[in-house]
């Protein structure tokens, strides 16, 4: 019985050793481009070219007809390795029906600490202070000079759209016992936000937080 031809796939990227050893106990023939720089779009071509299965892609890699004509009858699929894939034209993948997939939710929870980061970031001024401290140039110590900055709990904070980001950052600064007015002129994710009511009422009820906090829909 003929061996089965193995699936082959090009990475223009790293992609991290456990994915990568992953696909190979799986039984992938792999190959990845080593470089930190994104390949050149013709040796994207050139292994589309060869005759790939699978071409593992990240927001780098113009990805259009060229290289979807160049895999026309054995490019299987495209799987970009991101939430955005503004860098594929579907109307080429369409016309070619080669299909690409992207990894829609893993981001959501790094971009929402992101923000909640830099907002502690402003709040307490740690990038003049750790400025200072690099610079060798930190003063005696002194009660509030030459940055005291301010607390991020118990303050009002503006959220900006509640999808999939927005309502993982409300669930971080109710954390902090935060007062949030939320705005989103497409959809009231109504139901969520009443959760997060009650959840900061039983803290507080619970003596677990000081002050009453509170979340609410508003409009501009």
């Amino acid at each position: 019985m003929a061996e089965r031809k193995k699936f082959r796939v090009f990475a223009t990227s790293r992609i991290g050793d456990a994915a990568e050893n992953r696909l190979r106990e799986q039984g992938y023939e792999l190959e990845v481009f080593q470089g930190p720089e994104a390949p050149p779009k013709k040796l994207i071509i050139e292994k589309v070219k060869s005759g790939i299965d699978g071409l593992i892609t990240t927001l780098r890699d113009p990805i259009d007809a060229e290289v979807f004509e160049a895999g026309e009858g054995t490019l299987k699929v495209v799987a970009q390795i991101a939430v955005g894939f503004d860098n594929i034209n579907r109307a080429d993948a369409n016309k070619y029906k080669i299909p690409f997939t992207n990894t829609a939710d893993v981001l959501t929870e790094a971009t929402a600490e992101f923000a909640f980061f830099m907002t502690g970031m402003l709040a307490r001024k740690m990038w003049q202070s750790e400025r200072l401290v690099r610079e060798q140039k930190w003063p005696s110590w002194h009660p509030f000079l030459p940055f005291l900055g301010d607390e991020v709990t118990g303050k009002t904070i503006a959220i900006i759209g509640t999808g999939r980001i927005g309502l993982a950052m409300i669930k971080k600064c109710s954390g902090f016992d935060m007062n949030m007015l939320c705005y989103d002129p497409a959809y009231h994710n109504d139901k969520y936000i009443t959760s997060i009511q009650q959840v900061m009422d039983l803290r507080h009820a619970n003596g677990i937080q000081k002050e009453k906090t509170s979340i609410k829909y508003v409009e501009f």
